[in-house]
């Protein structure tokens, strides 16, 4: 299979993707060339992407302070809810500290957060 090449291609391609993107919709069957042609760029895209462009996996602490965003918490009541005190959030939103397990359970649980993110194991 072809793939991207430099990054002229890729942004020509982008351009393709976004064109097509307006003329493909879930009605369109997959067999129109439109459909096709949008599906083999969009594999072509996210190889490169993939190569060139990596995402990180999230931090805990980076997590952590989206779910406060998410939720309107504070770190008074993210204690609360973890039942832990304001400067243990504190240390976990730094980098300081990392949780016990008994506290990932908590964190896991009650904020919803991907268990192998709050053990680093991603």
């Amino acid at each position: 299979m072809a793939c991207i090449k430099d990054e002229k291609q890729y942004q020509i391609l982008l351009k393709k993707g976004e064109t097509l993107m307006e003329i493909v919709n879930e009605d369109t069957p997959d067999t129109d060339a439109n459909f096709v042609e949008l599906d083999l760029l969009v594999d072509l895209v996210e190889e490169y992407e993939m190569e060139h462009y990596p995402i990180e996996e999230p931090l805990l602490a980076d997590v952590l302070k989206l779910c406060m965003y998410e939720m309107g918490l504070n770190q008074k009541t993210l204690a609360e809810l973890l039942g832990i005190s304001a400067p243990r959030v504190s240390e976990y939103l730094t980098g300081k500290a990392e949780p016990t397990l008994q506290i990932a359970r908590k964190m896991h649980r009650n904020l919803n957060i991907d268990a192998n993110i709050i053990l680093g194991v991603v």
